[in-house]
């Protein structure tokens, strides 16, 4: 049995304010970006990649109603992706699943000249990175 790499990470649990839109923004991108749909349960849903796993789950226990990414925290979850080309159809795809573009006026390069990425938007406040692991625009 292949052991995970001593402290890979284990999985990531993130509560949200409503579970069929996470399932329709974070859901839908997981499953994309090659995530198998593994648990699924009234207030929750699980992905697995490999020996990580990412929870989605409405829990009661919230204390508000939108994630606001400036506040102490989770800031953004960012994923590798196989190429500038991947960033930018998956960047047009996500917009008809709930998210948006963010720093529209520096993509693909709101990180930096040597980092091609998309960096996108929920209607939920969560945003993700979308990173070009070989990308020739950057060689």
């Amino acid at each position: 049995m292949n052991r995970p790499t001593h402290g890979a990470l284990h999985h990531v649990e993130i509560w949200v304010p409503d579970l069929d839109r996470a399932l329709a923004s974070l859901g839908w991108l997981l499953q994309t970006l090659g995530y198998a749909a593994s648990q699924s349960w009234d207030t929750g849903r699980s992905w697995l990649l490999g020996p990580t796993y990412l929870v989605l789950e409405q829990s009661p226990a919230l204390t508000a109603d939108r994630h606001d990414r400036r506040r102490p925290g989770l800031n953004h979850l960012a994923f590798h992706v196989e190429d500038a080309a991947v960033v930018e159809q998956l960047a047009v795809d996500a917009a008809q699943h709930g998210w948006h573009l963010m720093f529209p006026e520096l993509h693909p390069h709101a990180g930096g000249k040597q980092h091609y990425a998309a960096y996108l938007e929920n209607g939920d406040g969560f945003e993700v990175e979308l990173v070009a692991i070989n990308s020739p625009e950057l060689n």
